[in-house]
């Protein structure tokens, strides 16, 4: 064997032995754990930069926004626990609109159900939002606002006004 031959052997059980080290450490595992939603995230935004350099076609901006609100989704209920899921499941909607109309802007012959349909599963997202919510306790923010709301209305709103 000549000496390069040694160099790049010694270079991979190196190598070899690191990996090893770190995979019984818990690096792997740790990671793995807490930054899988990364491997959602960032294809999702290297296709938007793949579009916005010109590189890829429109129609590539539909699973970029999935993608990307995904990534977003699931790295919330990663860190601060999969519970949250119950409340923000209508993002799983939400993702398709994000796709549907980021393509639907950026295409020039777009078809015609493009933009409609986004806009109507983004306003069923944001229904569905309104929904989970006032089972959590964002209906006790909502009593307190309509009571404040009331009282404000019911001493005048300051000066009083002439007219209508």
């Amino acid at each position: 064997m000549n000496m390069r031959n040694e160099k790049a052997i010694g270079i991979f059980i190196v190598a070899a032995g690191i990996f090893i080290l770190l995979g019984k450490l818990g690096v792997f595992g740790f990671i793995g754990r807490h930054f899988w939603p990364l491997l959602i995230l960032l294809p999702g935004i290297a296709l938007h930069a793949l579009y916005y350099a010109r590189i890829s076609p429109a129609w590539s901006l539909f699973p970029a926004g999935m993608l990307t609100v995904y990534g977003i989704l699931f790295g919330i209920t990663n860190t601060w626990g999969g519970g949250l899921m119950s409340s923000l499941w209508p993002a799983l909607l939400l993702g398709i609109a994000v796709g549907l109309l980021e393509y639907g802007l950026a295409e020039r012959h777009r078809p015609e159900f493009v933009l409609p349909a986004a806009l109507a599963i983004g306003a069923l997202s944001i229904v569905l939002f309104g929904f989970t919510l006032l089972h959590t306790g964002i209906i006790y923010v909502l009593a307190v606002l309509l009571i404040l709301g009331g009282i404000w209305l019911l001493l005048g709103r300051g000066r009083p006004r002439r007219g209508w």
